[in-house]
């Protein structure tokens, strides 16, 4: 199974994005996703085996906040 790209995303009803699935939405690499989420930058839950998911919510909220940094000085590596 091939990874989803974002347009496949477009007009999605997904409640809950995997973390490769949030790196294939947001256009930054898996690693990126782990360390925003690590570092409270981008905010999920994790299911009870551990694993985080994100909703659509929660992914366009992460990056409406990154938009509204104008200066550049907002550091979410």
């Amino acid at each position: 199974m091939s990874t989803p790209t974002k347009a496949e995303f477009d007009g999605s009803t997904e409640l809950a994005f995997t973390s490769s699935q949030a790196a294939v939405y947001l256009g930054v690499s898996l690693a990126t996703v782990r360390r925003w989420s690590n570092d409270g930058h981008l905010h999920g839950y994790r299911t009870p085996g551990g694993q985080r998911r994100f909703s659509r919510d929660q992914l366009d909220g992460f990056v409406r906040s990154l938009s509204r940094d104008d200066s550049g000085s907002r550091s979410a590596r």
